[in-house]
């Protein structure tokens, strides 16, 4: 595995850390060009999480998958949609490398937690939004993702609206229309990607009311998803496993919704897994 980091700022914080598995010539499916998923780690748009980070994308990698780890601008510049378009840039780059990376162009998912889930959602419904392809200098559907993977996320500004938070994200925007873009259900659209999500009801920091709302917006578009709500999980469980808790104090019954949503990129990716590599071309008609 080649491991290498891709910078998108100057000061280093806005980074691509890439974690390729490259084609070994003895077996033919060790030759594959294989799909990607994006990992967004968590953090209240303060900070990203280490644990949300590469534990899980490592996971991916493990199951045949290119695996990125996505950091974006926190704190007081994170105002929308400044993160948003970082990650639509970060998209384009894992598109446009792709023959490099060993990647298929049409088989990217975006995998995001808690604010990192805010952020990949965004990017799920406002990825033909006029002004982001215009920022981007899209045309087409280049900035979407073909599956998202939400864990724990933010949906509403109710987590927001705790300690001003919303007043932080939204730059001081405080009226209506900010408000609509901030509570992604209700941008929820026939384009959203097929999602897969994962939420616990004893989750204190963001209620699992958001992801039954998101689900809810999936299924009046005839979107498909999957969901995974556990009884007995709070917030931040990650990977729920020793590579983010200490030896012992996982849960694996947390953990399943990991290899879970592996089997469903399987799934939606209908055998793509065995595709030759060969030179990519990212096409706009998929």
């Amino acid at each position: 595995m080649k491991h290498f980091i891709h910078y998108f700022s100057d000061d280093q914080r806005v980074r691509l850390d890439c974690l390729i598995t490259e084609p070994a010539g003895e077996a033919p499916y060790l030759n594959r060009a294989r799909p990607a998923v994006i990992v967004c780690p968590g953090g209240g748009y303060n900070f990203c999480s280490n644990r949300e980070a590469e534990s899980v994308a490592l996971k991916y990698a493990a199951a045949g998958f290119q695996a990125f780890v996505f950091r974006y601008t926190v704190g007081q510049a994170a105002t929308f949609p400044t993160p948003l378009l970082e990650l639509c840039r970060a998209m384009q780059y894992v598109r446009e490398n792709a023959e490099q990376f060993h990647l298929l162009p049409d088989r990217v998912a975006v995998c995001g937690f808690s604010a990192g889930g805010h952020l990949a959602a965004s990017l799920g419904v406002y990825w033909n939004d006029p002004a982001i392809l215009a920022a981007c200098g899209a045309t087409g559907r280049e900035l979407r993702p073909d599956m998202l993977i939400l864990g724990y996320p933010v949906i509403s500004t109710s987590w927001m609206e705790n300690g001003n938070q919303y007043a932080r994200i939204a730059g001081g925007d405080t009226g209506d229309e900010m408000y609509r873009k901030l509570n992604l259900h209700l941008a929820v659209n026939a384009d959203t990607p097929p999602t897969f999500l994962t939420h616990g009801t004893a989750d204190p920091a963001v209620p699992v009311r958001d992801s039954l709302q998101f689900a809810a917006a999936l299924e009046a578009c005839n979107v498909p998803f999957e969901m995974h709500i556990y009884s007995h999980a709070t917030h931040g469980y990650s990977s729920a496993d020793d590579t983010c808790y200490e030896v012992g104090d996982g849960d694996p019954v947390i953990a399943g919704w990991l290899p879970l949503s592996i089997e469903w990129l399987r799934r939606n990716i209908a055998g793509e897994l065995d595709r030759p590599v060969k030179k990519a071309v990212y096409s706009a008609k998929y």
